[in-house]
């Protein structure tokens, strides 16, 4: 029959197991370090794992398929151990919502979007400054595309070091915009360019500001920031900020 069924990208797919606890009928499992479907019938195909893949490998596609057998989903819990859930299929297939992290899964890497503390204004020596984050994860590498939180958002794109030397980050560029951050010397730059490209486009980014260090290969996040505007197709206003290595704003 033909029906929704989840497909997952073996090239994208890095083994990470995220997408395992997030499926409650245990279609998921992974073999020779990839995830792969257990079986076509234990997939109910509404995507509750969508939004738990760091690499975007997992999809929602129509094709040809084995029937949702909710009783094979049954004995297939009672094999691996795990509590048998209720099912509502009358909703389409979508991603999944963010969710806090008592949810299952790892929570070092599933979407959560919460609202920052209101920003302090005081200036008694002491008094802690509240963060102004407002999603989790932010790292580029672990990041969904497809995040909520990414919709409607002025776009903070930082390199890892700016936090440490800016002492005010949250205070003056951190507060109202949702955050991605990354090390363009460390990690592979080309991946940054494709990952921003595909967020930019799935998303409805107002404004993107990039914060680099002053050091030449920082740079390098700046590039694939303005790369990947381009290949977005949209015209979305741009700032670059240079932080200096002694904090300093310097343009």
């Amino acid at each position: 029959m033909i029906r929704k069924i989840v497909q997952i990208n073996q090239e994208k797919c890095n083994g990470c197991g995220l997408c395992v606890p997030s499926c409650a009928e245990g279609a998921i499992t992974i073999v020779n370090g990839k995830a792969v479907l257990a079986a076509e019938n234990l997939c109910d195909g509404l995507g509750a794992c969508l939004g738990d893949c760091p690499q975007d490998a997992i999809t929602i596609i129509e094709r040809d398929s084995d029937q949702f057998d909710e009783a094979a989903v049954e004995v297939h819990l009672q094999k691996i151990g795990r509590t048998p859930v209720t099912h509502n299929h009358a909703a389409p297939a979508v991603a999944a919502p963010p969710v806090s992290p008592g949810h299952g899964g790892c929570p070092g890497s599933r979407a959560m979007t919460f609202a920052p503390a209101s920003a302090s204004t005081s200036s008694v020596v002491g008094e802690p400054r509240p963060s102004q984050l407002r999603q989790w994860p932010v790292q580029l590498n672990l990041v969904s595309t497809t995040a909520a939180y990414f919709q409607d958002a002025d776009l903070l794109i930082a390199a890892d070091c700016v936090p440490f030397a800016c002492a005010d980050f949250h205070r003056d560029f951190l507060a109202g915009k949702a955050l991605v951050i990354g090390c363009p010397k460390l990690d592979d730059n080309k991946f940054y360019q494709e990952k921003l490209t595909e967020l930019l486009r799935l998303s409805s980014v107002r404004s993107v500001t990039v914060l680099r260090m002053e050091v030449p290969c920082c740079g390098g996040i700046v590039g694939a920031a303005r790369h990947a505007l381009a290949a977005s197709g949209k015209e979305i206003p741009f700032t670059e900020v240079v932080i200096g290595i002694n904090g300093q704003v310097k343009g």
